[in-house]
């Protein structure tokens, strides 16, 4: 008898041209992320060629009771490192049935900065350093604490090795790997100062560096905005602030 992960790992491709494409945007709060799925025909790899959808915007906090409907603009693809084969993640966008951006669409001023010429020009890199805790899901207690308490003081943590220094290392690793597959550009991954703590460094990272410094360019490190800041609205201010203010 089959399995739910016999099915989970069915090969479309081998079959047809058909694969499930993704669509994810960000909710209501600006924090949740929603998705859900459609079969399309393909292979499909530019974003543009992909159709626009729609979701029920009331049902996300986005819109109102009496005008509900919202529409997905395709903007990113990359492979579906959960369900593989020719799937995708596609990142989208929304907007109101006029053409508007929603009040949570922070992508559309950012691509106003990022798409000036000067900035074009300069070709700014970011790198987000997204640090982030691992929980236990029945305690919501850190993962490699002791229950109801505390573990011990700050120290042997941070890029630690070893199974009473690096807790959840496995869940690291498979969250590297699953960017590496989808085609995201991460730099690198390490444990942090805090039992159960990571950080995945997505490109560069953003502080003076002594070798910008001493060759004139390079990169620098703001370490002000958390980890859980909106990188449409923060890159993008970075590059107004930077590139395009005239004093």
């Amino acid at each position: 008898m089959s399995t739910v992960t016999d099915f989970m790992n069915l090969n479309l491709s081998t079959i047809h041209d058909k694969f499930i494409a993704e669509y994810i945007w960000i909710g209501g709060s600006g924090l949740d992320i929603r998705s859900k799925a459609r079969t399309l025909s393909g292979p499909l790899d530019d974003p543009q060629k992909l159709p626009k959808w729609n979701y029920d915007g009331s049902s996300t906090g986005q819109a109102h009771g009496h005008d509900t409907e919202v529409i997905l603009y395709p903007q990113a693809i990359f492979k579906d490192p959960f369900r593989r084969g020719n799937n995708i993640l596609v990142l989208c966008d929304a907007y109101n049935p006029t053409g508007d951006p929603i009040y949570t669409n922070k992508r559309f001023e950012a691509a106003k900065i990022f798409n000036h010429p000067d900035v074009v020009a300069e070709l700014p890199w970011y790198g987000l350093e997204q640090e982030y805790t691992l929980m236990e899901r029945d305690t919501k207690w850190p993962l490699g604490w002791p229950r109801g308490g505390f573990p011990r003081p700050q120290g042997p943590y941070y890029c630690g090795v070893g199974a009473e220094k690096v807790f959840g290392r496995d869940i690291v690793d498979a969250h590297y790997k699953a960017c590496l597959y989808a085609g995201i550009n991460i730099g690198g991954v390490n444990a942090e100062v805090m039992p159960g703590q990571g950080v995945a460094k997505r490109g560069v990272s953003i502080r003076v560096g002594r070798d910008t410094a001493e060759e004139g360019k390079g990169y620098f490190e703001d370490r002000r905005p958390g980890s859980n800041m909106d990188p449409y609205v923060v890159t993008s201010m970075i590059a107004e602030t930077t590139i395009l203010w005239k004093p």
